[in-house]
């Protein structure tokens, strides 16, 4: 039991990383409908620059967050403006999935040569220090990580609820026409918000780089747990894959704690399968879709 519980805890610290990772996946997805295959490569370029900025200025990566993020959302936009405006609208859905994945090789062929292909950790000062609570040892990475990613993710839910910006990036997803009508210049939103979503990445990127050791092929397999996660919690919804972060890391957690590390990587695919047989648009994809 004590391992069990052990394994929940540690899921639920993990979840939280990977809900802050996929929202902005999902508000990628509501603001364009695009489904951006390079927001893993986004978060591994993040982790990258945050082992930089360790390595040659000291600068802690839960405090990187405050230059990783900002850069990372001036990138989003441009990107946005270069590779995704210029798309005829009526094959941009399509022909965004083949831009994002190009993008996430040219963003890998990028690290490879700057970085090489070795795996980067970064380790700091309390990277293997412990909270015991009640006698269960709890990583003191991870629980910054999740105190950091709760935080952001509460600063993204007070942008998209509170601010004449959120207001426009709803209005877009829920009904672009109607929004354009009203003065909202759909480009401009599209654009930020698919910045605000890469922004998400660069915050993310910071906090798993001090999780999990990186190279610049490690976008193929987060990526996969993205989308994992966004189909779960239903696309569009950021509450959803939110709630879908948590279930996933609890889940993967367990299972390596109780039976195997190596099929832990497989309980992503299998939660997703056993919830899409039974809800197939994901847990909130028919209730918040479009309503963030």
């Amino acid at each position: 039991m004590h391992t069990l519980i052990q394994g929940v805890i540690l899921g639920v610290l993990t979840g939280g990383v990977y809900a802050l990772m996929a929202s902005g996946q999902t508000l990628i997805f509501g603001v364009m409908k695009v489904v951006n295959l390079a927001q893993g490569a986004f978060v591994i370029a993040s982790a990258y620059l945050a082992f930089s900025l360790f390595t040659n200025y000291g600068i802690d990566p839960l405090f990187a967050v405050l230059i990783t993020t900002p850069v990372m959302f001036g990138i989003g936009v441009l990107g946005h403006w270069i590779f995704l405006r210029p798309l005829r609208r009526e094959d941009a859905v399509e022909l965004s999935i083949l831009v994002t994945f190009a993008l996430a090789l040219l963003i890998e062929g990028i690290l490879s040569v700057t970085y090489h292909t070795t795996y980067r950790s970064i380790n700091t000062s309390y990277a293997n220090k412990a909270f015991d609570i009640g006698g269960f040892a709890i990583s003191a990475v991870r629980v910054y990580g999740f105190v950091v990613s709760c935080v952001l993710l509460l600063l993204l839910y007070i942008v998209l609820q509170k601010t004449r910006f959120g207001r426009a990036i709803r209005a877009t997803v829920q009904n672009p026409q109607s929004a354009t009508l009203l003065g909202v210049d759909s480009n401009r939103v599209k654009a930020y918000g698919f910045g605000l979503g890469i922004a998400t990445a660069a915050a993310s990127g910071s906090i798993f780089g001090l999780l999990f050791p990186f190279n610049s092929g490690s976008h193929y397999d987060l990526i996969s747990r993205l989308l994992s996660v966004v189909v779960l919690g239903g696309l569009g919804s950021i509450g959803g894959a939110v709630l879908a972060g948590v279930i996933i890391g609890v889940v993967s957690s367990v299972a390596a704690v109780t039976w195997s590390p190596t099929w832990s990587e497989m309980t992503f695919f299998i939660v997703l399968l056993l919830v899409l047989l039974v809800r197939p648009q994901g847990m909130f994809g028919r209730v918040e879709r479009g309503n963030l």
